[in-house]
């Protein structure tokens, strides 16, 4: 039986060490990090950062938005069922809420939810519009009212490029 040669340290690492080199390198482009000891911990450590911005982000417009309405925050958070520390943590940045804890602050201030959704990174932001604008700061009408509002408009403004892309689409008459 023939034995196979064992491979040099050298050999063995040469893949892992240019796997290293390439994830190092990536990580201090992206952090602005020389020389770090360990790259997982920089990108978890960035990705926290990151995570951290949009919850004091989303903090912060919430508690705006709340001053700007002269709602205290202990109304603020039994309007939106939520406890009034973890209301202050969310305005903090301490902890960044779910779609639907986002949901009853908007309908606690009476705003759209689809604003803080933008905010908060759920959503992403749709092209400024007069009517969409005026949809979403009317108070009248429900949140749902408002969403199937602005599909059947954008459903119309889809129509419309269509008719004006092919002349002969809209000659129903």
């Amino acid at each position: 039986m023939q034995s196979k040669p064992i491979p040099s340290d050298d050999d063995a690492n040469t893949g892992s060490d240019d796997a290293r080199e390439i994830v190092e390198a990536t990580v201090d482009e992206a952090t602005g990090d020389e020389g770090s000891s360990n790259p997982v911990e920089t990108v978890a450590n960035a990705a926290q950062d990151v995570v951290a911005t949009a919850a004091q982000d989303i903090g912060s417009f919430i508690r705006s938005q709340r001053v700007a309405a002269e709602v205290s925050l202990r109304q603020l958070a039994d309007r939106a069922g939520v406890s009034n520390p973890y209301l202050s943590q969310i305005e903090r940045g301490l902890r960044k809420p779910s779609a639907d804890v986002l949901a009853q602050i908007a309908k606690g201030l009476r705003v759209s939810a689809e604003v803080l959704y933008v905010r908060a990174g759920i959503l992403e932001e749709r092209p400024a519009s007069p009517v969409r604008d005026a949809l979403l700061i009317d108070t009248s009408i429900s949140e749902r009212q408002k969403q199937m509002l602005l599909e059947i408009y954008e459903s119309f403004q889809r129509e419309n490029c269509e008719n004006d892309a092919d002349p002969t689409a809209g000659n129903h008459d």
